[in-house]
């Protein structure tokens, strides 16, 4: 595994630190005017989801660790696991559904998602960041209510409540970030 220098730490980076994987959410670089410059970097981490706000000076040395990505197929949940399958080997994963958080309930039967593995061990499970949900239950059309940035409240197939544009209804397929939990577009 590389070692790489304090101040070149980016954000998204892995790291290896005080025994655990830690991923670098914000890294902001520090110039004070007495002293040396250092890197401020909130880590983290990737088995436990704890935060850490760490100092690293430009002499410091971190390992950087490379995690393998593999696209696979979610097939089914059961008891608070999901199973994907990998479409190359048609080997079964079991990882455990909190591993998506809050975006659990946007993975749908037959989604490719992006699992990454240090080593044999699964770390993180992303899924596309546009998804197309139905809207299950919203507010009708209020004639005259055309103001530019009126948005309604809806509840999509999935239990999701996000805020819909006016025009869009009840059945209709629309597309929905799944990073900001907003509407984007209509299906």
């Amino acid at each position: 595994m590389p070692k790489i220098n304090g101040n070149e730490i980016r954000p998204g980076n892995v790291l290896e630190h005080d025994g655990g994987l830690w991923a670098a959410v914000k890294v902001s670089h520090v110039k004070p005017g007495k002293g040396g410059a250092f890197a401020q970097v909130e880590l983290k981490n990737l088995r436990d989801g704890r935060k850490l706000n760490e100092r690293f000076r430009s002499e410091d040395k971190v390992e950087r660790v490379r995690l393998d990505q593999k696209d696979q197929q979610f097939l089914y949940e059961s008891d608070g696991k999901l199973v994907f399958m990998d479409s190359e080997t048609f080997e079964q994963t079991e990882l455990d559904s909190d591993l998506l958080g809050e975006r659990r309930p946007f993975l749908q039967d037959g989604m490719t998602a992006t699992i990454e593995y240090y080593g044999e061990e699964a770390l993180s499970v992303s899924i596309p960041q546009k998804v197309i949900c139905k809207v299950a239950e919203t507010e009708p059309v209020v004639k005259g209510q055309t103001a530019a940035n009126s948005y309604k409240p809806a509840i999509l197939d999935n239990g999701v409540r996000i805020m819909i544009p006016p025009f869009v209804g009840e059945g209709e397929d629309i597309v929905v970030n799944t990073e900001q939990f907003e509407y984007s577009e209509r299906a």
